[in-house]
């Protein structure tokens, strides 16, 4: 880590040695009570939502997340995530959440498939060697930074809401949600791809339907049980899945022909399909960021987590692509979802397509209660912020999210039925846009807070991270533009559905139709605004 002028020592190794620098958390330098604060802020006392009786001027601070609100305040004491969630403990450790993390972004090589149909073997490996470079260490190192500078289970909702204000907060919830829910309709359709060729009935009608409903209900009772359930069934559950693939890879070492890992056609290339599946398994490393609340010492934890997930995926998805595409003759028509279980029953035989499609299900099965857990405890974190009804804030004798585990379950079903190419499209393009979000907040952080502490710190100064950014930022330009008219207008439709969703949720507030709460127990948050005069220092 470094300071903003640049960076001592190397970016991973910053990340890995997070653990090594005491947590430290933001100060607010105008607090409610302060006479400057009043004087340079003279804004309404009275937000229309609801506070405890003694939350005026609680102990800790905390006040409504508002356009009046004040700075992000941690603790003195140093700890900046102890007192965050006094309704539950902290139980995720470094284990699990290497594998909750593993599971938010990639479950393994199941779904890459499509890269090599779409574009042929040479651009597949290429793609998966570059793009975890342009996109996933920048999208990992926000993270690791703003993750641990903000651990609250309202996740990015929080860093951008702190930057751009609470209206652009919500905009930020919403677009995450949905995408996270149409990712997460994604999965029984890959587990049912793999499996239908084992079993034919579950390609469609009502055998599949059923299938799917039953699945989604399984895992959502897991997702009940608990955090600490789930992440150590992540773990048992990833093991299972990618050892058949060090097996393939073993069994095709004597097979491997590397000239079939050049072959490319540059006027053959379905670039919409190639780039939406690269980023389809290459995002969501900031999911995880809504689980910070349960995570135990996030400000070590976190990076280092980060840090060592992000080898975990790009090995797990080269290691069985160069096995597939180097040892079985190439067929590019072949190459969709599915097709490992194939390969597999090529180079070794019906018992390895079997134990290819058994992990397939599972690690869909992983994907699944990962990816829920991050969207019902994202809407817990707004809900605990005044952004949602507070019935969402309710946890269950398991301490879950049990209106966010069912809201995000309904979404599933809703949207089941749209095709693989098709829930890809159109997550990837809200995704984006929540992307270019949190883009702006951490640089505006950096810009507005450059002498805040940060539990981890991206090693590179100001200008370092802008530039850091311009890559992913030019990536999400061309995957937007690729994007087909019916996926653009839907999503563009489901944008605008966020834009006046906060505004009616704030008049339900006013007219008291559902109650709203702050937890008195988060640290305050608010806008960083610019200076009123120009010698007036900024607010770190």
């Amino acid at each position: 880590m470094g300071e903003e002028g640049g960076g001592g020592g190397g970016i991973g190794r910053s990340m890995a040695d997070a653990g090594g620098r005491a947590e430290v958390s933001l100060a607010t330098v105008r607090s409610p009570g302060h006479p400057a604060a009043a004087a340079a802020d003279p804004c309404p006392a009275d937000t229309g939502q609801e506070k405890p009786a003694a939350s005026a001027e609680s102990a800790n601070g905390a006040a409504p997340m508002g356009e009046c609100a004040t700075e992000y305040r941690g603790l003195p004491d140093g700890d900046a995530g102890a007192a965050l969630s006094s309704s539950s403990t902290r139980t995720v450790s470094m284990n699990p959440l290497i594998f909750l993390i593993f599971y938010e972004v990639s479950g393994g090589p199941f779904g890459i498939e499509d890269s090599v149909g779409a574009a042929g073997p040479l651009l597949a490996i290429i793609g998966f060697l570059v793009l975890p470079v342009v996109w996933s260490i920048p999208e990992a190192l926000i993270t690791a930074e703003l993750g641990s500078m903000f651990p609250e289970n309202g996740g990015y909702v929080v860093w951008v809401a702190s930057a751009l204000g609470p209206y652009w907060g919500f905009q930020q919830g919403w677009m995450k949600w949905l995408s996270g829910v149409i990712d997460n309709a994604l999965y029984p359709v890959l587990f049912l791809d793999y499996l239908k060729s084992g079993v034919p009935a579950l390609g469609g009608g009502a055998p599949r339907a059923f299938a799917v409903l039953g699945l989604t209900a399984v895992l959502t009772l897991l997702n009940y049980r608990g955090l600490t359930v789930v992440g150590w069934v992540a773990i048992c559950l990833g093991v299972f899945s990618l050892l058949p693939f060090l097996v393939m890879g073993l069994i095709a070492l004597p097979k491997l022909r590397p000239a079939r890992w050049l072959v490319v056609d540059l006027h053959n290339v379905d670039w919409n399909l190639y780039l939406n599946t690269l980023f389809w398994n290459l995002n969501y490393w900031d999911s995880i960021s809504t689980l910070a609340g349960e995570v135990k010492n996030p400000g070590k934890t976190l990076p280092k987590a980060l840090f060592y997930a992000v080898i975990f995926v790009v090995v797990g998805y080269l290691y069985p692509l160069l096995a597939g595409t180097g040892a079985v003759p190439l067929g590019r028509e072949q190459w969709t979802d599915g097709y490992f279980a194939d390969i597999a029953k090529l180079l070794g035989g019906a018992w390895l397509m079997w134990w290819v499609q058994s992990a397939a299900a599972v690690s869909n099965m992983g994907m699944f209660v990962a990816e829920m857990s991050s969207d019902s405890y994202q809407l817990l974190g707004m809900a605990e912020r005044g952004m949602l009804p507070a019935f969402f804030a309710a946890r269950s004798r398991y301490g879950t999210p049990l209106a966010g585990i069912l809201f995000s379950a309904s979404g599933v079903l809703l949207l089941s039925t749209m095709s693989f190419q098709e829930i890809v499209a159109a997550e990837n393009f809200l995704y984006c846009f929540g992307m270019l979000l949190e883009f702006a907040a951490f640089v505006m952080h950096r810009v507005r807070r450059p002498d805040a502490p940060r539990p981890y710190r991206v090693p590179l100064g100001t200008a370092g991270c802008v530039a850091m950014l311009v890559p992913p930022t030019a990536l999400i330009a061309v995957v937007l533009a690729l994007s087909t008219l019916k996926v653009a207008l839907v999503s563009l439709g489901a944008v605008a559905v966020g834009l006046v969703l906060q505004p009616a949720l704030r008049f339900v507030e006013k007219k008291r139709w559902l109650r709203f709460s702050v937890n008195p127990d988060l640290p305050e948050i608010g806008v960083v605004r610019p200076p009123a005069a120009p010698d007036e220092r900024l607010v770190p």
